[in-house]
C-alpha cells in the first residue's frame, strides 16, 4: 500500500458519522450474528454444563474444576496463526472456517446427549473439550473478521452489538435450556439448544468475505513471529507488557465473582425456573442495555474514560454478591443486585472489548486478537478452576490438590465474593499507564 493510500485508509477509518448512520448499517447485523453464534457455546459451557452437573449431584470442587477443560480460549493463540495463513478450499480464509467451528460446536453439544455425568464425567469432559476448541477457534476467526470489517471509528459501536448478541446467546442455554430442564430430560435439553448453531452455519453463508489490501503472511514463520515483533516494538517492550496484564486484570474480578453463578443460585435455595426465567432475564437485559448505553458513551467520548468509568461500576457491583449472600432467598434483592451488576458487567466489557481492537493491528488481526482475548481467557480458566476451592475448602479427600495445598477450610459465598472485589483492584490501578483519563483527547489531536 502507498504512502497516500494508507494517509486516505486512515482518515477514513477516523471520520466519525451520525449515530442514525452508524446504528443502521450492515455491518452493525453482521456484529449481531456472529457475537450470538460466538456466545452460544461459551454460555453453553458455563451456564448450562454446570447446571446440569450440580443438578445431577456433582459437587461444587468438580465443577469449578471443569472451568479448567475450557483453557483452549486461552491457548487458541497457538493455532490463530494457522488461521490467519491458512485457507479452506472454500467460502474464503475467514468463512470457510467458521463454517467448520460452527459444525464442531452443534456436533459436540449434542454428543452431550449421550451421557450421565455422574456415570460418564470423563465423556462429559472430551466432549465439553471438543467443544472449547472448536468454540475458540470460531472467537479467533469472528474476532478478525469484526476487525477487519469495522472501521476505527466504528469499533466501540460494533463491539457494543456484537457483545449484545453475545448476551443474547447466553439465555438460550442459561435460560431457555435450564428452564426446560424442569419439564424434559436433560438429554432432550442438550439436542435443542444445539440446534440454534444452526443461526450461525446460515449466517456464515449468507455474508461475505472482507476484501483487503492485507495479503495473508506469506509462510509459517511470518504467520507466528511477525504478529509479536510488531506489537512488542510498536511502543515498546515496557508498554506491550502493561497492556498484556492490564487485559489479564480488568475483568478477572468480575469474572470470578460471577464463575459459579449458578450453583450460587441453587445453593440461595432458587429452583431452576427461577434461575432460567428471572435471573437470566434480569441479567440478559442489564447487560443488554449496558452494552448499548456503553456502546454509545465509547462512541461520542472515547475509549479510556470509559474504561475508568465503567471499570469503577464494574468493581463497585461485586460486592452486591456480598448482600446477597449475606440475605440469602429473597427475590427482590436478587433483581437489585443482579440489574446493577451486569449493567455494569455491560458497560464494562464494552468498553474493554473495543480496547482490545484499538491495541490490535488490522495486518495481523486472527493472531493479536486471539493473543490478547487468550489472557482474558486464561485468567477466566484459573479464576474459575480455584473457585470451588476457595469456596468450599480442600481436605484429605480432595487428593493431589491436598498433598499441594493441604488443608483449607474455604471461605464460603461472602468472604469469596469480598476476596473477588479485592482482586479487581489492580485492573483500575493500571489504568493510569495503560489508558490515561484524556488519552483519548491527545490521540485525536495529535490526529489532527
Amino acid at each position: 500500500m502507498s504512502e497516500n493510500q494508507s494517509s486516505n485508509s486512515a482518515k477514513a477509518s477516523t471520520k466519525k458519522i451520525s449515530f442514525k448512520e452508524a446504528l443502521l448499517n450492515k455491518r452493525m447485523l453482521i456484529c449481531l450474528f456472529n457475537g450470538f453464534t460466538s456466545g452460544l457455546p461459551l454460555y453453553y459451557i458455563y451456564q448450562l454444563v454446570p447446571a446440569w452437573l450440580r443438578s445431577d449431584g456433582i459437587d461444587l470442587k468438580t465443577i469449578g474444576l471443569f472451568s479448567l477443560v475450557t483453557l483452549p480460549y486461552s491457548l487458541k493463540i497457538f493455532w490463530a496463526p494457522l488461521l490467519d495463513r491458512i485457507s479452506l478450499p472454500f467460502l474464503g480464509r475467514r468463512r470457510g472456517w467458521m463454517l467448520v467451528s460452527q459444525i464442531g460446536c452443534m456436533m459436540a453439544m449434542a454428543s452431550l446427549s449421550l451421557f450421565n455425568p455422574v456415570q460418564a464425567l470423563t465423556a462429559v469432559v472430551v466432549a465439553v473439550a471438543a467443544m472449547c476448541i472448536f468454540s475458540a477457534t470460531q472467537d479467533v476467526v469472528l474476532d478478525a473478521y469484526r476487525r477487519e470489517l469495522l472501521p476505527d471509528s466504528e469499533l466501540g459501536l460494533g463491539n457494543s452489538f456484537y457483545q449484545n448478541a453475545y448476551r443474547v446467546a447466553g439465555f438460550v442455554p442459561g435460560g431457555l435450556g435450564i428452564i426446560l430442564a424442569d419439564y424434559v430430560p436433560w438429554s432432550t435439553v442438550h439436542l435443542v439448544i444445539a440446534l440454534f448453531m444452526l443461526v450461525g452455519i446460515i449466517h456464515t453463508f449468507s455474508i461475505k468475505e472482507i476484501v483487503t489490501k492485507i495479503a495473508p503472511p506469506k509462510n509459517m514463520v511470518d504467520a507466528y513471529i511477525e504478529p509479536f515483533l510488531e506489537f512488542f516494538k510498536r511502543d515498546g517492550v515496557s508498554r506491550a507488557l502493561l497492556i498484556l496484564a492490564f487485559m489479564f486484570f480488568y475483568k478477572l474480578g468480575d469474572t470470578m465473582a460471577t464463575a459459579l453463578a449458578t450453583p450460587f443460585y441453587i445453593d440461595m435455595g432458587f429452583s431452576l425456573t427461577q434461575i432460567g426465567s428471572l435471573i437470566k432475564l434480569t441479567n440478559f437485559w442489564s447487560m443488554f442495555i449496558g452494552s448499548i448505553v456503553g456502546g454509545l458513551y465509547i462512541y461520542r467520548y472515547g475509549i479510556n474514560r470509559s474504561l475508568w468509568i465503567f471499570g469503577f461500576m464494574q468493581w463497585v457491583t461485586i460486592f452486591g454478591f456480598v448482600i446477597l449472600s449475606l440475605v440469602g432467598n429473597n427475590v427482590p434483592v436478587l433483581i437489585v443486585v443482579l440489574t446493577l451488576e451486569y449493567l455494569a458487567a455491560g458497560l464494562g466489557t464494552s468498553a474493554f472489548m473495543a480496547y482490545i481492537a484499538r491495541v490490535s493491528s488490522v495486518n495481523f488481526t486472527g493472531t493479536q486478537l486471539a493473543m490478547f482475548s487468550s489472557l482474558f481467557g486464561l485468567a477466566r480458566s484459573l479464576a474459575s478452576g480455584s473457585t470451588g476451592f476457595l469456596i468450599e475448602g480442600i481436605s484429605a479427600g480432595d487428593g493431589i490438590f491436598y498433598k499441594i495445598f493441604g488443608q483449607f477450610n474455604g471461605l464460603g459465598w461472602t468472604k469469596f465474593f469480598i476476596l473477588s472485589g479485592v482482586i479487581a483492584i489492580p485492573g483500575m490501578i493500571l489504568l493510569f499507564w495503560v489508558a490515561p483519563w484524556n488519552g483519548d483527547k491527545v490521540k485525536h489531536e495529535n490526529s489532527k
